[in-house]
C-alpha cells in the first residue's frame, strides 16, 4: 500500500491533475470514481494505472469492479487518495488513461463544434449531451478549455471514452464540414432551431460563454439560429442551449440519441 506522498506514481497523477501541460505531453488523463470505473469494465479499456483505497474496496460491488479492470492496481491510503483526487470528497478509486479519442467518422451526420468555451464544466455537460443526443462527435475550435480538464472529465460522465473529439482550427472545421449545414447558436438567430431540418448532415456551433462564437465560426455557418424563449430572459446557458438543441436533431433524426 502506498502510504507516501513523496511516491513517484501519486506525484504523477497529481501532476495529471493539475497541469493541462503535462498532460499533453504524456498524451493521458485521471478518471476517478465507480462509474467511470464501471465504464472501463464495461468497454473494455486497459488503464495504465489503477489506484483505490481499502474502504472503498470493501463494498462488495466495488470488489467486483477492481477485479474486473485489467492493468495495474495500487492500493493507497485514504489521505494520499485525497491529495490525488480533484474533488473535495475523493471517491475513493482513480485512473490514469492514455488519450486515446476515437476518430471522427469519415461523412459524420451531426457534429457539435465549440468556440472558445472555457468553462470545463459546461465542456464537459456539453460532451455528455452529445453522446447522449447521438452526435458522431465534438470539435473543439480555437480558444477552447482542455477536454482532459479534471472538471470536463467529470461532466462528461464517460463521453471520453464513447464520442469522438479533436481539437482543431478553422481551417481544418471548414474541411471537416464540407457538405453539412452548418448553424450557428446565437441569441440573435435568423431562425428557430426548430425550423432548421436536422436530418440533412448538420453542424451546430456553440459558442464561449461570455461573448459567443467569433468571425471565424460566423464565416462558416450556413446560418444562424436561436432558441425563443419567454419574457425578459435574454440568453440561456451555452451548455443548455446546446443540449435544448442537440435533442431536438435527435428528435428529428428519429431519437438517434445514446443511452437515457
Amino acid at each position: 500500500m502506498i502510504t507516501s506522498l513523496s511516491n513517484a506514481k501519486i506525484k504523477y497523477v497529481r501532476r495529471l491533475q493539475a497541469e493541462k501541460r503535462f498532460r499533453a505531453r504524456e498524451k493521458a488523463f485521471v478518471i476517478e470514481g465507480t462509474r467511470w470505473a464501471a465504464e472501463l469494465v464495461q468497454l473494455a479499456r486497459q488503464p495504465e494505472l489503477v489506484f483505490y483505497t481499502e474502504v472503498w474496496r470493501q463494498t462488495a460491488v466495488h470488489a467486483h469492479i477492481l477485479q474486473q479492470i485489467t492493468g495495474p492496481k495500487q492500493a493507497v491510503t485514504e489521505p494520499v487518495m485525497a491529495a490525488m483526487s480533484d474533488t473535495q470528497t475523493p471517491p475513493g478509486i482513480l485512473a490514469v488513461l492514455p488519450q486515446a479519442a476515437r476518430p471522427l467518422p469519415e461523412k459524420p451526420s451531426l457534429l457539435l463544434i465549440l468556440d472558445d468555451v472555457t468553462n470545463p464544466g459546461n465542456l464537459g455537460t456539453m460532451l455528455r449531451s452529445a453522446g447522449a443526443a447521438g452526435a458522431d462527435g465534438v470539435v473543439l475550435g480555437p480558444g477552447c478549455v482542455d477536454a482532459y480538464n479534471p472538471k470536463a472529465v467529470r461532466g462528461g460522465m464517460g463521453a471520453h471514452l464513447r464520442l469522438p473529439i479533436l481539437t482543431a482550427d478553422w481551417r481544418q472545421i471548414e474541411q471537416i464540414t464540407v457538405g453539412m449545414g452548418v448553424w450557428l447558436a446565437a441569441a440573435d438567430g435568423e431562425r428557430a432551431y426548430t425550423a432548421v431540418f436536422w436530418p440533412h448532415p448538420s453542424a451546430l456551433i456553440i459558442g464561449g460563454e461570455a461573448g459567443g462564437a467569433g468571425k471565424e465560426a460566423r464565416k462558416i455557418a450556413t446560418g444562424t439560429i436561436a432558441i425563443p424563449m419567454h419574457a425578459a430572459t435574454e440568453s440561456l446557458n451555452a451548455a443548455v442551449a446546446a443540449a435544448v438543441i442537440l435533442f431536438e436533431a435527435a428528435r428529428q433524426r428519429g431519437g438517434k440519441g445514446g443511452r437515457g
